[in-house]
C-alpha cells in the first residue's frame, strides 16, 4: 500500500489554520458580516428601483424634496446632501489613516484620526436626523385627492411652487382638534393640520395667480401644471390637507417614495450610529493603551472595515435617492 506524506509547507498551503487567506478569525468574521449585509441592502434598493419604475411618471423629484440648508431660507437643491456625503467621505479617510497609523504603532495619531472619523460620523447622523425632521414637518403643503393623488400650487407666472400658508383664508368657524386640557380624554384622533380643504379652496379662487401642479411628470421632465379652469375642476377632487411626509400620507408625492426613504435611510442610520458607539469604545481603548500592550491595532482595522462599508452604501442611497 502506498504511504502519502504531507509536508509541512503542504499543510501550511492547504491546512488553513489560524489565519486562512492571510486573515485573522476577526477579520474574517467582519467580512462575512460585511458581505452579508451588502446583500441586505441590495434588497432593499432592488425593492426601490422596482417601486419607483412602476411609479415613474408620479414619483417625486429628488430636487423639489430635500432643498433646505439649516439656518437658511431658499431653494438649494441637493447642496446640504451633498455636504453630508462628503462629510461621511472624509470620515472614511481619516479612518484610513487612523489604521496606518496602528500600522506604524503610532498610538497619538491614532487617537486623532479617530477622534476626526468619530466627530465626521456624528455630524453626518446629526444631518440625518436634521433632515428627517424637515421631510417630516413639509414646507409647501398639498391636497390630497380621494385617490391618492397630490395636488400642489405653483405661481403662475413663474412656476415656483407656493405654500398653502401664503394663500389659505382664516376661518373661525372651524373646529379644532381635541385636547386632553379641554376634558375629552377618551376621544383619540391624530392632529389636524392647520388648513381645512375649504379654507385652501377658497383662498385658491381668491388668487388668480395660482394654478395646481399634479404628481404627474412630463416629457420635459417637470410635474405637469393645469390649466386655471382645469385647476378649479381638479379641487372639487380633494378630500384633505397633506403636510409634510409620514408612513401614510406625502405631501411631495407618492407615498412610497416616504416608506423607502424612512426605512431604507433609517436603516443606514442606525448602521452609522452603531459604528460612531464602537468606534468610541475602540477609541478609549487606544488612549488607555490596551492595544499599545497587545502590540497590535488589528481592531481598529476591524471597526475600520465596518465604516469603510457603511460609507460605501451611502454612496448607493444617495445615487439611488438623490441623484438618478
Amino acid at each position: 500500500m502506498d504511504t502519502t506524506v504531507t509536508t509541512g509547507e503542504e499543510q501550511n498551503v492547504w491546512g488553513g489554520g489560524n489565519q486562512p487567506l492571510n486573515a485573522s478569525y476577526g477579520k474574517m468574521m467582519m467580512w462575512f458580516f460585511i458581505v452579508s449585509d451588502a446583500l441586505t441592502f441590495s434588497g432593499f434598493l432592488a425593492a426601490y428601483g422596482f417601486s419607483r419604475f412602476k411609479f415613474l411618471e408620479t414619483w417625486p423629484i429628488a430636487d423639489e424634496v430635500f432643498t433646505h440648508v439649516p439656518f437658511f431660507h431658499g431653494n438649494y437643491p441637493m447642496y446640504y446632501v451633498a455636504f453630508m456625503t462628503f462629510i461621511l467621505i472624509m470620515s472614511s479617510v481619516t479612518m484610513v489613516l487612523a489604521v496606518d497609523a496602528g500600522h506604524q504603532m503610532k498610538k497619538n495619531k491614532v487617537i486623532w484620526y479617530m477622534f476626526f472619523t468619530i466627530i465626521g460620523g456624528i455630524i453626518f447622523v446629526g444631518s440625518q436626523g436634521w433632515e428627517w425632521a424637515t421631510f417630516i414637518k413639509g414646507s409647501h403643503g398639498a391636497l390630497e385627492t380621494k385617490g391618492g393623488r397630490i395636488l400642489q400650487f405653483v405661481d403662475a407666472e413663474t412656476g415656483h411652487q407656493v405654500a398653502i400658508a401664503d394663500f389659505a383664508k382664516e376661518m373661525h368657524s372651524e373646529r379644532t382638534a381635541h385636547e386632553r386640557k379641554n376634558g375629552i380624554w377618551f376621544t383619540k384622533e391624530g392632529t389636524l393640520p392647520t388648513y381645512s380643504v375649504s379654507q385652501v379652496v377658497d383662498g385658491f379662487k381668491a388668487k388668480s395667480n395660482l394654478l395646481v401642479r399634479t404628481e404627474k411628470i412630463n416629457e420635459e421632465g417637470h410635474k405637469t401644471i393645469l390649466s386655471r379652469e382645469d385647476s378649479l375642476m381638479k379641487l372639487n377632487q380633494a378630500v384633505q390637507v397633506v403636510e409634510g411626509a409620514n408612513l401614510v400620507h406625502n405631501e411631495y408625492g407618492s407615498r412610497l417614495f416616504a416608506d423607502f426613504f424612512f426605512f431604507i435611510t433609517g436603516f443606514h442610520g442606525f448602521h452609522v450610529f452603531s459604528g460612531i458607539v464602537i468606534n468610541i469604545i475602540i477609541f478609549f481603548n487606544v488612549i488607555i493603551g490596551t492595544y499599545e500592550k497587545r502590540r497590535s491595532y488589528e481592531m481598529v482595522e476591524k471597526v475600520g472595515l465596518y465604516w469603510h462599508f457603511v460609507d460605501l452604501v451611502w454612496v448607493f442611497v444617495f445615487t439611488f435617492f438623490y441623484l438618478v
